[in-house]
């Protein structure tokens, strides 16, 4: 008789351990890990025949053809996954709630059936009326665009046999349950099951399917942690409810680059992809109507292989408060913190007597170290009440000694600014930003003190 004997095993990752603990010691989450009774096998598997047709040949011998991808009809979104969506490939698109998933989902179904293609957008979410709402709010309604709202795994499995799709959408992989395992929908059981036949499902028929994900308080996807190894490409939604723009990241992508980023704008409409961005992060218009403005520079931030043109305002205010504020938006505020230790230090700028505020406009939100000398500058110009031309960039990370140190992809940077109009480079080759700042001001002018009354 089988010896049997209790185990631990956690319910996220599948780490075992013969006594209970808190805290997974492999993925390190808390509360997951469960008391499972396993049986030790009583038997060895016995090896299966090979057919000739799965026999292991050499990998000399097999076919090097390239993974041919059809677009979906959205560029940008082409961009993230490699140059389009592969056949029989998995895809999990994940995002806080309202960032517009299902709405990019619905435009690339839509996008697919108007180019001939067959889709079945399965929505365990919502009812097809309120889809349907949507698409004709969208502009998405095409005659081979199939929709079914279902929450049981194997009456998806049924359309699918029925429609016979050439793309499926599947909204959401966390609403799903199978008959054939305990839990409710969304637990960790339920999640693998129905990741794992749908993924069958997909490399049988070389039907491409799309899951769109939930995430948890911190971002991450819900569920175990073996959906995103099963899964071909993981993505990314990201934007702030506030604004307007959205990004899609790849974190994952077994066809293609995680390099990318795309880059879209929610509108009334649906959604717009924005293929040129470099106008959502640049304010031109103050300029014109009261003059030159202090306390704003402009970088070109690196996100991915992407160059983006974003502007860095400061504001400073001369405060009585033994302890000055610090205010920030789209920056790291320890960054900041930093860089004022460095202009006080390395400048000779009383910063310690002045309220700070920092932000960047469009918000976007710089994480990246190239952008310390915008930053700096920014500052220094508010606390000088001198504006720098519009011509000028600043790209460079600065060291707590106050040197410029180069960053990564600076050619790229520098080659998109100079596409952009901007003539005036102040970059690590400068070596220290006192001659940062020397050049800076060089061509810089007073703004103007009074603001013109209405």
């Amino acid at each position: 008789m089988a010896k049997v004997q209790s185990n631990f095993r956690c319910s996220e990752c599948g780490w075992t351990t013969l006594k209970w603990a808190g805290r997974c010691g492999e993925c390190q989450a808390w509360g997951t890990v469960v008391d499972v009774m396993d049986a030790a096998p009583s038997r060895f598997v016995r090896p299966a025949t090979v057919s000739e047709a799965r026999a292991a040949r050499p990998i000399t011998a097999i076919s090097a053809d390239e993974v041919a991808h059809w677009p979906s009809g959205i560029g940008e979104f082409d961009r993230v996954l490699g140059g389009g969506i592969v056949p029989g490939a998995t895809i999990l698109l994940s995002g806080e709630p309202g960032v517009g998933k299902s709405t990019l989902l619905l435009e690339v179904a839509s996008k697919a059936a108007a180019g001939g293609m067959r889709v079945l957008y399965v929505t365990a979410e919502e009812s097809v009326s309120q889809v349907r709402l949507r698409a004709q709010r969208t502009g998405a309604l095409q005659p081979e665009l199939f929709l079914a709202a279902e929450t049981d795994l194997a009456t998806i499995l049924g359309h699918i046999d029925q429609v016979q799709p050439h793309l499926l959408i599947v909204d959401s992989v966390q609403t799903v349950s199978s008959s054939l395992t305990d839990g409710l929908a969304g637990g960790p059981a339920q999640v693998r099951e129905v990741a794992s036949t749908l993924i069958r499902v997909s490399k049988d028929r070389n039907l491409p399917v799309l899951l769109v994900g939930h995430v948890t308080k911190d971002g991450s996807i819900a569920g175990p942690r073996l959906l995103e190894h099963l899964v071909d490409v993981v993505c990314q939604f990201e934007g702030d409810r506030q604004t307007a723009l959205r990004f899609v990241r790849a974190h994952k992508n077994r066809f293609g680059s995680t390099d990318e980023v795309g880059c879209f704008e929610m509108t009334g409409d649906g959604i717009a992809e924005v293929a040129d961005p470099s106008g959502l992060f640049l304010s031109r218009g103050t300029g014109a109507l009261f003059g030159p403005v202090s306390g704003t520079c402009v970088t070109v931030a690196a996100d991915g292989r992407r160059a983006l043109p974003v502007e860095v305002q400061a504001l400073i205010v001369k405060t009585s408060a033994p302890n000055p504020r610090r205010v920030t938006n789209g920056v790291d505020s320890s960054r900041v913190a930093m860089l004022l230790a460095v202009l006080e230090r390395r400048a000779g700028m009383k910063l310690s007597e002045h309220d700070v505020y920092v932000s960047t406009v469009g918000g976007i939100r710089l994480t990246e170290p190239g952008a310390d000398l915008a930053i700096a500058l920014a500052i220094a110009s508010a606390y000088s009440n001198k504006a720098f031309p519009p011509t000028l960039v600043a790209v460079g990370e600065i060291s707590l000694a106050g040197e410029i140190r180069p960053v990564s992809q600076a050619k790229q940077r520098i080659a998109e600014a100079r596409r952009l109009g901007f003539t005036t480079v102040i970059d690590a080759d400068l070596g220290h930003l006192r001659e940062a700042m020397r050049k800076a001001f060089a061509s810089a002018v007073v703004e103007q003190a009074d603001v013109p009354a209405f």
